[in-house]
This record gives structure tokens, sequence and C-alpha cells, in this order.
């Protein structure tokens, strides 16, 4: 392959620009580039930092910097690479580079730096995409994410399935090649259990995927419930700032607003929703209509909201509810009840608010069954840092299924493992109508394919060009 060259520092002034070179050709160019201070300098030992001075491909000094040469296989790509660690102005780290490139290295392309790595069998290729996600991950739960794909733990886990799958054909072939000799194969029910259990362990790091993507993207969380019942004052409680309009008037807010937070990692965006409307003119299963057409587009916001949510907070009016609120076989509230039936199976919190001013007689309210509940006071801050931490659970619910030590595909991950999973499905359904076993063999090899796109194994020169192509230019 031919020597490359490339700034690995973001652009930009800064303390330290480094300048990386990677092939056959690195030591003799840093050798060009280079010159040491040091009178015992000794033919750049390797994994030691030397200070001299970088110079121009006319021999004309750039800067006073620290290189560093580093041979092949235990380099980062597997072959020789060097370093000049030059001070951080954007001129002097680009005239570096342009020595470089003068003296016959080229220009790096995007991610070629990890691709090389990955074509020289230094790392598998879900590591290989975990470095570039790991110097973009938005949040520290993100980064665990990454740092466990980079050590290679969903690599090892996939390529373990993929071996799995791997023997079951193996004896599947002994029973199509030797249909009437007494060779030991795998008897339907056995072979039924096989491949459930490569599927379930596929599901599990599914189920990764969608935490991982909560940490990622972050969660749409609203608050929702009754006119006046404090949505806006919790918002603001939240958020540890006034950023909501709050005033005893109800109906105050017309429109969602929303705004981002953290919660212990998890990036969220909590919206405060319209109120929807419950006088006791309204009937036992309808809370009452919107009181203008202003209103009425806001409570299909606060809908429209309802529907998108990862999970909700159904903000409950306490004071209105009063202290025998809770006793009830069901929710004296229409539009919570509205709010119960729309969620469906959406992860969602009660929040009893104005606790200061009425707290329930009984908790949690018998009509709440076993939702998690939540008494608190918007005014007064009184458990508003539990509520926080009960969101944050709540969101991640749906992914309780999901691998404890952190396990979580990226989208193209899960793409292939999910169809991994369809053609074993299917295979479980040929195995139940009694398929012959060479057809079975043809699912359980499209499985294992699928399996083999996650680690690169067997993976087209497209997609590789697809991936590489978005990472940056010095990695």
């Amino acid at each position: 392959m031919p020597t490359i060259a490339a700034i690995a520092t973001p652009p930009g002034y800064g303390g330290i620009g480094i300048v990386r070179v990677n092939g056959s050709m690195a030591k003799d160019l840093l050798a060009r580039v280079f010159l040491p201070f040091s009178p015992h300098f000794e033919n750049f030992r390797p994994w030691l930092l030397h200070r001299g001075r970088v110079l121009d491909s006319a021999g004309e000094p750039l800067d006073d910097a620290l290189a560093v040469f580093m041979p092949g296989p235990r380099t980062f790509t597997g072959e020789d690479m060097a370093e000049l660690h030059c001070h951080g102005g954007p001129l002097i780290v680009q005239a570096a580079l342009e020595s470089l490139l003068a003296l016959g290295a080229r220009q790096a392309e995007r991610g070629e730096f990890s691709r090389r790595a990955f074509v020289n069998g230094r790392m598998e290729l879900s590591q290989a995409e975990a470095v570039a996600e790991m110097i973009s991950a938005p949040s520290r739960e993100d980064l665990r994410y990454s740092l466990n794909r980079l050590d290679g733990l969903l690599g090892s886990r996939v390529l373990d399935l993929r071996e799995a799958l791997e023997n079951v054909r193996v004896q599947l072939c002994l029973a199509v090649d030797f249909p009437e000799d007494e060779v030991e194969c795998l008897a339907p029910q056995d072979f039924a259990l096989a491949v459930e259990d490569v599927a379930a362990h596929i599901r599990r790091l599914l189920a990764g995927t969608r935490r991982a993507a909560l940490m990622r993207n972050g969660a749409m969380i609203p608050l929702v419930g009754a006119v006046n019942a404090g949505k806006s004052s919790l918002l603001n409680a939240l958020l540890g700032r006034n950023r909501a309009i709050v005033t005893e008037l109800p109906g105050t807010t017309r429109d969602f607003l929303e705004e981002l937070c953290n919660l212990d990692g998890l990036p969220v965006r909590l919206t405060d929703t319209a109120g929807l409307r419950a006088t006791p003119a309204t009937s036992a299963d309808r809370p009452a209509p919107p009181a203008g057409p202003v209103e009425a587009l806001g409570t299909k916001l606060s809908y429209d909201k309802l529907e998108e949510a990862d999970a909700v907070v159904l903000v409950l009016d306490g004071a209105r509810l009063g202290k025998e609120g809770a006793k009830a076989a069901t929710c004296p509230d229409p539009a919570a009840r509205q709010v119960l039936r729309l969620a469906g199976g959406k992860p969602l919190l009660l929040a009893w608010n104005k606790c200061d001013i009425c707290a329930p007689s009984v908790w949690p309210p018998r009509w709440a069954k076993d939702l998690p509940c939540r008494a608190v006071s918007a005014l007064t801050g009184e458990h508003i840092d539990d509520l926080a931490r009960d969101m944050r659970a709540l969101a991640l619910n749906s992914a309780q299924n999901a691998p404890p030590e952190g396990l979580a595909p990226n989208a193209r991950q899960a793409f292939a493992l999910e169809q991994a999973l369809a053609e074993l499905e299917n295979l479980a359904a040929d195995i139940q109508s009694g398929q012959p076993y060479d057809c079975c063999a043809t699912r359980l090899d499209a499985a294992a394919a699928h399996l083999g796109e996650v680690t690169g194994i067997s993976c087209p020169a497209q997609m590789l060009d697809s991936i590489f192509s978005q990472f940056c230019i010095g990695k």
C-alpha cells in the first residue's frame, strides 16, 4: 500500500497539532523532514519522542517539535507509522503535511488509517466503526458503549453466535451427505432449540441497540395532563430555570415547548404540552372540549407528542384531586384517563404535583395499579431530583432486556442482526413444518452471512467504502 499522511488533530488553533504518516516509507520520510537536537540521536529509537526541527521539503525550518517512529506490526494499522507533534497553529501543521506530501507521501482519505487497520487484521469491522463513534459520542453512556465495541466485546459475541451456527451446519451436512449411514446428526427438536438459542442472543443484542439509540439521540418525554396541573412549573423545576411562562390562568400554554436537558448521561427532550381541560361538566369518559380554536390546535399537538413519546410523564393536579383523590378505584381526572388510554404500552410515570398543598391520603393511588408514581412539588422543589431519576429509568425501560455489559450495536450492525434474526425465525418455521435439511441449510448459511457483516467477514467493498467515508481524514 502507498505511504499516506494526514493531520490527525481537529482544524483550528490549539496547543498541539499532530501530523501522522503511515506506510513503508514512514521512517525515511520522517528522517528527511526532522532534524534532531540531541547529539546522541540514533536513527529514531522506536516509541521514543525526539525533539528537533521540522523542515520543509527544501530543508528550511518550520517548527520546534517532537517526532516519534512506531514500527509495525504492533501499531494501530499494523504498518510502520510516524508522527510529528507540532505547535497547534493551522499554518504549521499544514506546512508539515505538505513537506511529507512533497517527498512522496499521499494525502490520506477519510477513514483510511482505520480501514488499513481492518484490512491488516488489527481489528474487526465493529471495532473500526467504534473508533469514529467514540470521537462523536454525545454522552458518557454512549462513550461506554463505543469503548465496549472498540474492546471487541460485540465482535467476539457475534463471532461466537456465528460459530454456533457453523457447528449446527456441520451436523446438517452429515445428515444430508450420509442419509443412510449411522452417523450422529441433530434431531429436529435439538435443531430447533439450537436455532432459538442463537435467536434469543440476537434479540438481546438488538435490545441494547434501543438503549444506545436513546443515549445517542436522546429521549422525548412530554409532560401531559389537565389544564393548570402545573406542567410548565414542573418543566421549569426540572430545568432549574424559568423557561416556560407560568400564570394562575388556566390554558396559559397553547403550544408545546421543548427543552434539552441531561438526566445522568441521558439526553432528554422535555416537552411542555398544552393542558387538557377536565371540568366537572365533562362526561365520565372524556375531558372537556377546548375553549377555542387556538387551544384546540394546542390540544391536538399534545396528543401528537403523546404518540411520538419514548416515555410519558402524566402530571396530576394534587390540589384539585384532594386527599381522597388517590383512594378511588378509577382515576377521578378525565384528562388523565384519556392520557392513560392513549399512551398504550408506552412507559408512563404519574407525577402528583402540588403535594405541598395537598398530599394524597394513600400512596401510591389505588387506581394507578403497577404504574410508577412520584409525589412532587414544582413550587418548592420537593422530590424533583427523585422525579428526574424516575424519568431516566422510565425512558430506558423499553431496553430493560439489553445485555448488562453494555453491548449496543450501531444502526448498520443492528440491520445485519435483524436480517440474521429473520432468517433464523423462518428457519424455525421450516423445521416445525418438516422441511428437508438441505433446504434448512440455505437459511442457516444466510443467517451466518448476515452475522459476518457485523464483523466484516462477509462485507462487500461498497459497504466498506460507505462506512469509512464517514470517518475523519486523520483517523
